[in-house]
């Protein structure tokens, strides 16, 4: 029996109707801190992020505010994150060839910013997204674990979910999409325990049609 065609605008158009709101939860104030912010994101919770660089951002908001710390000192400032020592390390540098190659302007093309230490295809997405209104699909645990789970994306693979999302969602959509499955992600299909019952997107989910079914047989047994 064929499986059904995965209903993409109802799930969409409902995805909207419970997070008309969604948004990035990073705090930021300018490309070069949102930037900074999703570096720091790696294996973090935003709110943690957030504690970390609501200090900080007071006295170090551009790039040329670090070019002078060592890494010891920039360490001190991150050190309550996972990955600090890295992390420190491309941030240092990142925001050299920021001063140096782009007048101290976070650039605006995929390209330039995955050249900079620190920076792959979901943290450039961010900041095209949120910072400059570029459409783009970060595809972050939650997005990933969501969109595989709804049947919006079939894959292990990160950037296939991208290109699957990409190719399945209307392009104008894109960036409120990504804010709707990380929404979706963290308030009720969560990773170890998903509310699938109080769930609104449950008939429309394989992966709650799939753990019914297990239920009903195990009930059957």
């Amino acid at each position: 029996m064929a499986q059904r065609k995965v209903p993409v605008e109802e799930i969409l158009d409902t995805l909207q109707q419970l997070y008309p709101d969604a948004h990035c939860e990073l705090n930021y104030r300018t490309p070069f801190e949102l930037l900074i912010a999703t570096i720091l994101s790696a294996q973090c919770t935003d709110k943690r992020v957030n504690e970390i660089t609501a200090p900080m951002f007071e006295k170090l908001n551009e790039p040329e505010h670090y070019l002078h710390l060592t890494q010891e000192e920039m360490e001190e400032h991150i050190k309550g994150l996972g990955l600090y020592k890295n992390k420190s390390k491309n941030i240092l540098e990142t925001c050299r060839i920021l001063f140096e190659k782009y007048n101290s302007e976070v650039p605006q093309t995929h390209k330039e910013l995955e050249a900079l230490p620190g920076v792959g295809r979901k943290t450039a997405n961010v900041v095209l997204s949120n910072a400059y209104g570029i459409p783009a699909i970060a595809v972050d645990t939650h997005v990933f674990r969501v969109a595989n789970r709804l049947g919006l994306a079939k894959s292990e693979n990160v950037d296939e979910v991208e290109r699957q999302l990409m190719k399945r969602i209307p392009r104008e959509k894109w960036s409120d999409a990504h804010h709707w499955l990380i929404w979706h992600g963290r308030r009720i299909c969560s990773a170890r325990n998903p509310q699938c019952a109080v769930c609104p997107l449950q008939s429309m989910c394989r992966y709650a049609q799939a753990e019914a079914k297990k239920a009903a047989s195990k009930k059957k047994a």
